[in-house]
């Protein structure tokens, strides 16, 4: 139980003794929320995953994305104090096992690995749809071709990734933005259905959405703009993140929500009835609207910023990798593997190792993925808070950071919350996720815990301790 709730406060004091080389701070706030949103991927994430929840919610739908955007402020607030606090490519699993201890911290750097590596083919696998109005495409292999290419854009400089994300990423809002003004503009219904709670039931006949499956679909919700989580990751190669850090994930938030649920109460509101809404085709509704020669630019701007989204999620899985191969989770001949920096400063083999399985899982049952990561993001977003809960004990008091409001109501509320989405999951993806951390914890019951002294050694850049 002590590794679980004290904090790792010699272990963050110093480095390891062979600390490999440090990412290069090369991007500011603008750099960095460009890469932050896309990886959120609005648009991708408004095309892809959003249909699925038009078939479950139907016009609950945003009312769902809604709720989900207010608990992920709370969220926000967590992953703003603690980035602040612990400034390190290691994301959550680096904030948590400083704050509630090493076996808590490699538990949500289980969960947290299982999100980077499912996310990334859970978009790319959706280019293949919005590519079909110039060329029909297999899904599966589409998406592993995307992880390809998205892995091989990130050997390069990430500044370089900065602006080829940005170019990308103004595509994809006009796509969300056409998507919107056609939606309302053709609207079939008031703003009174947004809160109707009615889906198109198998024979089409309306069927009423009940308070349970919100909160199941409150999983995928949060998922929908998990994506800001980038900023911590890229903590290490933000300039001043102290400040950065919190400006970064809060302005993402923001943004992405407005990109996200506005085209989202459009299409409610404009779909021609409740079983084309809850068929989820966004782009045979966008013809609908319009002509073909739109939906065809809707769709293109689509399969770019999926691969947009998949060039962001690599760089940032990368980087997990990269840092859990410093912080010695691994055999020795590994971690020098994946620690090891290209001639661009970008962790080369834990780039490949992120981007290659992620083609692979292109061709794994996409329902399962789904209830995976749904899974993951709310455990992962439950230990955080827990961490964020404990961020004001100890040394850490008085350390300069950003602090959220609200403390501590914002932590021990979103932790009633995300316990009560957890018991309304599916058990069958409960038992995946519940599986794959009990492996995760024997691993570190038989090999990262007998090796304390020299495995598990969660640091933070030496330029940052003092700051």
């Amino acid at each position: 139980m002590t590794d679980t709730l004290r904090p790792v406060e010699t272990t963050v004091a110093q480095a390891p003794d062979s600390h490999p080389g440090k990412l290069k701070r090369s991007i500011g706030v603008v750099g960095g929320t460009l890469l932050t949103l896309s990886c959120v991927t609005p648009a991708s994430t408004l095309f892809v995953v959003v249909p699925d929840l038009f078939g479950s919610l139907g016009t609950a739908t945003a009312l769902t994305i809604a709720i989900g955007s207010l608990l992920c402020v709370a969220v926000a607030f967590c992953y703003s104090e603690l980035g602040t606090l612990i400034p390190s490519a290691g994301g959550e699993y680096a904030m948590v096992s400083t704050m509630a201890g090493r076996l808590a911290g490699w538990l949500v750097f289980v969960l947290s690995l299982l999100v980077v590596m499912i996310v990334p083919p859970v978009i790319a696998m959706g280019t293949a749809d919005y590519l079909a109005p110039l060329v029909h495409l297999d899904p599966s292999w589409t998406g592993a071709s995307v992880m390809l290419l998205a892995t091989l854009a990130g050997l390069l400089d990430l500044r370089a990734n900065a602006w080829i994300t940005g170019v990308f990423l103004v595509l994809e809002v006009i796509a969300a933005a056409v998507v919107a003004v056609l939606g309302f503009t053709h609207a079939e219904r008031g703003p009174g259905s947004l809160v109707s709670m009615q889906v198109a039931g198998p024979n089409g006949a309306p069927d009423t959405v009940t308070a349970l499956l919100v909160v199941s679909g409150l999983a995928i919700a949060l998922f929908v703009t998990q994506g800001f989580s980038t900023a911590v990751y890229l903590s290490e190669e933000l300039e001043n993140p102290r400040r950065s850090v919190a400006r970064t994930v809060l302005a993402t938030l923001a943004i992405s929500t407005v990109i996200i649920l506005v085209p989202v109460a459009a299409i409610t509101l404009g779909a021609p009835d409740l079983a084309a809404l809850t068929g989820g085709d966004i782009g045979t509704m966008v013809t609908t609207w319009s002509n073909t020669a739109v939906g065809t630019f809707v769709s293109l701007c689509v399969a770019l910023a999926i691969i947009n989204a998949g060039i962001v999620m690599v760089i940032q899985n990368s980087r997990v990798l990269f840092a859990s191969a410093r912080d010695k989770a691994w055999p020795e001949p590994v971690n020098a593997l994946f620690s090891r920096l290209g001639r661009f400063g970008s962790p080369w083999v834990s780039t490949l190792a992120v981007g290659v399985p992620g083609a692979a899982l292109c061709f794994v049952d996409l329902d399962t993925l789904y209830g995976v990561t749904g899974v993951s993001v709310t455990g992962m977003y439950l230990l955080v808070a827990i961490a964020a809960l404990l961020s004001r004990r100890g040394i850490h008091q008085h350390t300069p950071a950003w602090r959220m409001p609200l403390w501590p109501a914002a932590p021990l509320l979103l932790i009633v919350v995300l316990l009560h989405i957890l018991s309304r999951q599916d058990p069958a993806y409960l038992l995946w996720t519940g599986g794959i951390t009990a492996a995760a914890t024997l691993y570190w019951a038989l090999y990262l815990r007998p090796r304390r002294e020299t495995r598990w050694l969660v640091s933070v850049p030496e330029d940052e301790q003092a700051s």
